[in-house]
């Protein structure tokens, strides 16, 4: 199977589980777009303000081509990304479209995403950091993503076609992923 590349959920930036509540006394997080391959992490970057499809379309454009070059992944990699509507938009389709083999996917979809447990790890690490700001948050986010273990996203990569076999064999209900 071809490299797995994950990008985030910017559309449901504003959940809990896509932020990173980290500064002391509650000064705030940041949301953030990502992605990552068996080839190691892509770039990360801040998402400022109310995303749309456009700003998202810039940010694979500025973004997405240039990490899979840097991860040496060439042309021959999916994109991965979930139904949110900026990822569905016309101008998103249509550069998806001239760029990326994009993999379907499925408007619910229970422990599917594997780039939901990099955000975890990433949580976790930041958060022992203590940032005291935002921009030391910022920072944080950034040098800790990059530290990411390659074998990490190798085994979320490898595990998952368990993932898919896990929830069909749980007709779409949560399983252990």
């Amino acid at each position: 199977m071809p490299s797995v590349m994950s990008g985030g959920n910017p559309g449901t930036a504003h959940h809990l589980a896509n932020t990173i509540p980290t500064v002391k006394h509650g000064g705030g997080s940041v949301v953030l777009w990502g992605y990552f391959s068996a080839g190691g992490t892509g770039r990360l970057v801040r998402i400022e303000g109310k995303m749309n499809a456009a700003m998202y379309r810039d940010i694979l454009d500025e973004n997405m081509l240039q990490s899979a070059l840097d991860l040496r992944l060439g042309r021959r990699f999916i994109f991965q990304q979930d139904n949110d509507p900026k990822h569905t938009a016309k101008i998103t389709k249509e550069w998806l479209r001239d760029s990326v083999n994009v993999l379907e996917w499925p408007s619910q979809s229970p422990d599917l995403n594997p780039i939901e447990h990099l955000w975890r790890d990433l949580k976790m690490t930041v958060h022992r950091r203590s940032p005291s700001n935002l921009m030391e948050l910022e920072r944080f986010c950034k040098e800790e993503w990059e530290k990411l273990p390659r074998n990490r996203c190798v085994t979320l990569v490898e595990l998952y076609p368990k993932r898919l076999e896990a929830v069909i064999a749980a007709k779409g209900s949560s399983t252990m992923y």
